[in-house]
């Protein structure tokens, strides 16, 4: 069924009854929340830039902005000028997870660029956690002769690492009541979002989720939707049928199951501590993948041409139906998702690649300077208009 809890837009917006008096009030309120130090940052890093050619956690990957900064830097610095206009004497909490094969190379380029400009002790990284891989007997796997085949436990991993590494209760201790996480591949992410705050504090929810509308039916994302008993999900792409995929509402001529999810999630961390904690044990799927193996003579690792095991992992988003409130806040495109997930190829400008992220980086700089009557030229080099975070969050200040 489709969502039908809480929704409106970021921006003007007849289709979800959203104002420009409304968005004022919800930047209002989430301003005033990063002021009183109640908001946190959670960064899902454990990703390494193997898709991208780049051998490194994907945040340190350069997209060649004429600024020469990478991922980290810039979604840092969205924090430190958010601060300043919040008016707010304390630094924005961040919390980054990582995996057990970057978490060394994080905690280094962190400290070899001093934290991109915060207090060290603004900045905590926790590691993701591994959960054995089995056969299809249900048997653990073994990688070597002497040695466990692990698997990363999926990005919904990011409950039990934040328990395990007493995320959880350093949120508490700090009484930090919001947090917003992200992944760390969306350039354009608008970090700790002051009107996306704000609306899930107005609408008094446990979770909230951005989204975008799909551009058309056969955009491979997943979709926010209700179960049976009226609880808020996340449907994958290929669970859908056609009909589901297709279906358009008639007043509106969008799609009615068009709520794309983009990993863009807030959370109270009472709902992170009380609820999600405690149901841990029923967030687990089973992932039929292709995996490396020890030969029978515990020699050589045979890699299958075939699925051969299982690998548990969960979702970020498997909490959504432990909720009893969530709110969806739906974003503009071009405002808010340029992901970098795949390689740039010279003879063309691949979807989610550097290149598609940094013209449309350079793109909503040049939006801001008109929007400002600014020359964008003033902050334009080699073509790409590139305007530094410290600046500007979104659009002000110019």
């Amino acid at each position: 069924m489709p969502f039908n809890g809480s929704s409106a837009s970021s921006y003007p917006n007849p289709l979800t009854a959203t104002t420009q008096e409304n968005i004022n009030l919800y930047r209002k309120l989430g301003l005033e929340a990063i002021k009183a130090k109640k908001v946190a940052a959670v960064l899902l890093s454990g990703g390494q830039g193997t898709r991208l050619g780049f051998d490194g956690p994907k945040g340190c990957f350069d997209i060649d902005l004429p600024s020469g900064k990478c991922l980290f830097q810039i979604m840092i610095e969205k924090t430190i000028r958010l601060a300043k206009l919040a008016n707010s004497q304390f630094e924005i909490p961040w919390y980054i997870m990582t995996s057990p094969m970057n978490h060394e190379a994080h905690v280094t380029f962190f400290s070899k660029n001093n934290y991109f400009g915060l207090s060290s002790s603004s900045v905590q990284f926790f590691v993701q956690g591994v959960l054995p891989c089995l056969t299809s007997e249900g048997k653990i796997m073994l990688k070597s002769a002497k040695e466990i085949n692990f698997a990363p436990d999926g990005n919904g991993g990011i409950y039990s690492a934040m328990i395990n590494n007493n995320i959880l209760v350093d949120l508490q201790e700090k009484q930090i009541d919001f947090v917003h996480a992200f992944a760390v591949d969306n350039l354009l992410v608008k970090v700790c979002d002051p009107v996306f705050v704000g609306y899930c504090i107005d609408q008094k929810v446990e979770v909230g989720n951005k989204c975008l509308w799909k551009r058309d039916a056969d955009e491979k994302v997943g979709v926010v939707m209700e179960r049976a008993d009226g609880r808020p999900c996340v449907i994958e792409y290929s669970d859908m049928s056609d009909s589901m995929k297709r279906l358009t509402d008639e007043k509106t001529g969008r799609l009615v199951h068009g709520a794309g999810n983009i990993c863009n999630h807030f959370y109270t961390t009472k709902f992170l501590t009380e609820v999600v904690a405690v149901n841990l044990g029923d967030m687990y799927h089973i992932a039929k993948k292709k995996i490396p193996y020890v030969s029978a003579d515990g020699k050589h690792t045979i890699n299958p041409e075939s699925v051969n095991g299982l690998k548990l992992e969960s979702f970020i988003f498997d909490c959504f139906p432990l909720s009893q409130r969530m709110a969806v806040l739906d974003v503009e495109r071009w405002d808010e998702f340029a992901p970098v997930k795949n390689a740039d190829i010279e003879t063309e400008v691949v979807s989610d690649s550097p290149t598609s992220a940094r013209l449309m980086w350079s793109e909503m700089c040049k939006r801001w300077c008109v929007e400002s009557e600014i020359d964008p030229d003033k902050f334009t080099t080699g073509g790409v208009c590139d305007i530094s975070p410290l600046t500007s969050y979104g659009g002000e200040g110019l």
